[in-house]
């Protein structure tokens, strides 16, 4: 079962649905730990995935920086203009691999394309109704965009400085989107998890495939699900 976080929620489906991994982008641990106990209530639900038989993996990071992955798949969410192909490469690369690293810079060259339709590509890509923007005082609406910078889920520390026309990311620091506004860059946020659920869906086949390929018998009946219990925590009242 493919999910973003392991809430109790998710893990009761998968209880319910009998599987026997669940690959979490998130990692349910983020720092060191002496003890597992019952008492932190993420704590309890690895512990209830260990009594369960469910082996749980975090692809997180690796998943960011590779080729096909989650930044590529949001850079995919953007119109290319007039003059043709968006060119896509990270922000830092990864060894000298060109399309391998942290972050997306898309370039879509001249003439660019307005912000409204960046906005909009992007909640329709996200199947979002609303989304929050920043643009730097008294910038114009004919100003066109030529440059992205994306990063999933939060991108304030790896977006800051970087040389582009738009941010784009799940979250920033509120003192991060006043730097970048002030900087001349307009920023679009979608909410963390807003930025990596919709991945989930090309992951799938994405594995399926990859692990065909390892000659591992029984690949043909390997079933992967999303989780249909896993959701971005907030909501708009």
């Amino acid at each position: 079962m493919l999910t973003i976080d392991i809430t109790p929620p998710v893990l009761q489906e998968a209880l319910k649905k009998d599987v026997n991994m669940i690959v979490s982008y998130h990692t349910p641990i983020f720092r060191p730990l002496r003890t597992l106990t019952l008492s932190n209530p993420l704590q309890a639900t690895l512990l209830r995935c260990a009594q369960a038989g469910i082996s749980v993996y975090t692809p997180h990071s690796a998943l960011d920086a590779t080729a096909g992955g989650i930044n590529d798949w949001l850079a995919s969410l953007f119109p290319s203009s007039s003059s043709g192909k968006n060119l896509v490469s990270p922000i830092v690369e990864k060894d000298g691999k060109p399309d391998v690293g942290a972050g997306r810079i898309v370039k879509i060259g001249n003439p660019g394309i307005s912000f409204a339709d960046c906005v909009r590509s992007v909640k329709e890509g996200l199947g979002l109704a609303l989304v929050e923007v920043a643009e730097p005082y008294g910038i114009g609406e004919d100003k066109l965009v030529e440059s992205i910078a994306i990063c999933a889920g939060s991108g304030g520390s790896m977006l800051d400085g970087v040389d582009a026309d738009l941010y784009f990311t799940g979250e920033m620091a509120h003192h991060e989107v006043l730097a970048s506004i002030a900087d001349g860059r307009r920023v679009i946020l979608c909410g963390h998890t807003n930025t990596e659920r919709g991945y989930l869906k090309h992951l799938g086949p994405r594995l399926k495939e990859e692990l065909s390929k390892d000659g591992i018998t029984g690949m043909e009946n390997l079933e992967i699900v999303i989780s249909e219990d896993d959701h971005h925590p907030l909501r708009v009242a």
